[in-house]
């Protein structure tokens, strides 16, 4: 089975998205944190179900959609994959700095 490494930028990402939407319901904020938690849990028994990252264009960087938020992970190896990023899909990604 694959390990999954959250990097500390998509850690980051993660609070900051969790403490934006709690500004309106805490409930919302905890539901959307869960449901992209559940996305990068399921790689581990497929990690290749993300499409590649068009901007990248890379074959091991891959991305999955959950709502509005973009889930960027690296297919590090066999054993590991590395989430990159949760990048909300109205901002450009050009303009980030995770790799």
């Amino acid at each position: 089975m694959v390990r999954i490494n959250w990097t500390s930028i998509a850690i980051a990402d993660l609070k900051s998205i969790a403490e934006y939407i709690a500004r309106d319901s805490k409930r919302y904020a905890k539901l959307q944190v869960q449901k992209i938690s559940q996305r990068v849990k399921d790689l581990k028994q497929h990690p290749q179900t993300g499409k590649i990252v068009p901007e990248i264009n890379e074959q091991n960087v891959r991305e999955l959609i959950e709502g509005n938020y973009r889930i960027i992970y690296e297919i590090v190896n066999a054993e590991r994959i590395d989430v990159l990023t949760v990048h909300h899909s109205s901002r450009d990604l050009n303009r980030r700095k995770f790799l």
